[in-house]
């Protein structure tokens, strides 16, 4: 039950901070369908392999941001991408990969760290 708490408050979260975006600053969030784009098969690529998938796939890419979180925080840029992109028309998709983004950078940034401490034991 302690997971659906935290998932509906950080819905609310990303809606509030969409609306704001939106309304008070004019930014475009995107209209496009996410479905009638890609599928299934990408969103699995961009889950488990991120940057193999933004390097060879049909997403936009360049710029100097976009390189630098394709270097140190690919799952980042995927939710920050996927935000721009396809908030008006998925939110609950792009709320999702924002869960998969801070969880799975943190889950790899702890991993790294346990095995570096290891090895220096």
């Amino acid at each position: 039950m302690n997971w659906l708490i935290r998932f509906v408050l950080f819905f609310g979260l990303a809606a509030l901070v969409a609306w704001a975006g939106s309304t008070l600053f004019g930014a475009d969030l995107g209209t496009t369908d996410y479905w009638q784009v890609h599928g299934v098969w990408l969103l699995a690529f961009l889950t488990f392999f991120p940057r193999l998938t933004l390097l060879f796939s049909s997403i936009p890419f360049g710029g100097f941001f976009w390189w630098l979180g394709w270097i140190f925080a690919p799952r980042l840029l995927v939710a920050t991408l996927a935000t721009l992109a396809y908030w008006q028309t998925n939110p609950f998709l792009v709320t999702i990969s924002w869960l998969v983004a801070i969880g799975g950078e943190s889950a790899e940034k702890y991993t790294v760290r346990q095995r570096v401490v290891r090895v220096i034991r």
